[in-house]
């Protein structure tokens, strides 16, 4: 038996610190919340408990120290991909985020999912990370955003992908796709419907598989149980992808009222990924796509306030590496910088990102529940700052950060 004792702890459902913060712990499992400390005492001080927090989009097998944004995707082959993915895990990990969404590879791999590959390491115990709720490759069109030849214009010839790897077109390509991740672990799927910011793909709200396709591939996944993560900006092509049944909307930063409603009335999940309009430098990116991210930018700092008074059920997520592995909880402070209550977006990172991913075993500070726990210096509802600054990380009742 293991206890935490802190200050204090966080009840992330109605914002109440209770104190002081007593956890028992035993296995990877909280055994008890509150009483007398037992068993071996972690004194944290005038710390605060909390649930350990989730990022529900994330892409470990990017960015990192030393990354090259363009010639990794041709330099990169999958062995170093997946060292390069054991330090954004760490990172991730140690921010005091002990559950992501790696959400859809666009990198040649030879079919592999790297992801599903990493989340197993990660399990096994051979490597320091989060838990993984892998994607496979996303599933994009030819010339599609994370089509990777798009990011750089690549010569044809150049790094062309497989339908396994997610390239697909019409109906029967987007089904077999879909199967193909799924038949090798991934746990939802991601789909590109619209543009990006970043890539060479015109218009980022337009519209890139036709309703049909769309249709396809969700009812590909839903058939297997698992959801379908979208990348849209665009408001019709948000519209679009909510009729279609696709279960959470990732960014869309040119929402409208209309598209906001029709969220709410099929309870469709939006991750608003909000801090990239701050964060990403675009000083060196082409004029066109300077020209997109000065346009859109803007709207992303106002459509998620908008989204969250309307009902719209939010996640958080960061899109990392754009904001940098590790810095996770910047997503946290731009939501409340967007004018979102603190305890709002805390939820938004715990007990949000539990249901969006269909878990009951995380999320709270509750006796049965996996020992997923963090601990921060101060109150986050009156201070949401502290997530940034995460002195304590609990995974399964291991400790990994105890400053």
């Amino acid at each position: 038996m293991l206890t935490l004792k802190a200050a204090g702890l966080l009840e992330v459902e109605t914002g109440e610190i209770i104190r002081p913060g007593i956890i028992h712990i035993d296995g990877d499992r909280i055994a008890g919340v509150g009483g007398e400390p037992r068993g071996e005492v972690i004194d944290l001080g005038g710390q605060i408990l909390m649930p350990g927090l989730m990022d529900m989009e994330v892409n470990l097998l990017m960015g990192g120290r030393g990354e090259k944004p363009v010639y990794s995707t041709v330099q990169d082959d999958p062995p170093l991909r997946m060292l390069r993915a054991v330090g954004n895990s760490r990172r991730t990990l140690r921010a005091g985020f002990t559950t992501v969404r790696n959400l859809g590879l666009f990198v040649k791999t030879g079919g592999y999912l790297l992801d599903v590959a990493l989340g197993k390491a990660i399990d096994a115990g051979w490597v320091d990370g989060p838990r993984i709720v892998p994607a496979g490759h996303a599933i994009t069109p030819t010339g599609g955003h994370l089509d990777p030849t798009m990011f750089a214009a690549f010569a044809p010839g150049v790094l062309d992908l497989t339908i396994e790897e997610g390239i697909a077109n019409g109906v029967d390509e987007v089904r077999k796709a879909v199967r193909y991740q799924i038949k090798h672990g991934a746990q939802l799927i991601k789909v590109c419907v619209s543009g990006g910011v970043m890539s060479m793909t015109g218009s980022a709200g337009a519209q890139h598989y036709s309703d049909e396709e769309l249709r396809a591939i969700v009812d590909e996944a839903h058939r297997r149980g698992l959801k379908v993560a979208s990348h849209t900006h665009g408001a019709e092509a948000v519209r679009h992808a909510v009729a279609a049944g696709i279960d959470c909307i990732e960014h869309g930063f040119l929402i409208d009222d209309d598209a906001i409603d029709q969220m709410v009335a099929n309870g469709t999940w939006l991750v608003p990924t909000t801090r990239l309009a701050d964060a990403m430098d675009t000083s060196h990116a082409p004029p066109e796509l300077q020209a997109k991210a000065a346009e859109m930018f803007p709207k992303a700092r106002t459509s998620v306030l908008a989204a969250y008074k309307a009902g719209v059920k939010i996640a958080v997520g960061t899109d990392a590496p754009a904001i940098p592995h590790g810095k996770n909880a910047d997503e946290i402070v731009a939501l409340v910088d967007r004018g979102l209550p603190p305890l709002a977006v805390i939820q938004a990172a715990t007990i949000n990102a539990a249901e969006l991913i269909g878990v009951d075993d995380r999320g709270r500070l509750v006796e049965g529940l996996l020992a997923d726990i963090i601990a921060v210096p101060g109150d986050p509802t009156e201070d949401i700052t502290v997530t940034q600054d995460v002195r304590f990380v609990m995974k399964g009742g291991k400790v990994y950060v105890n400053k």
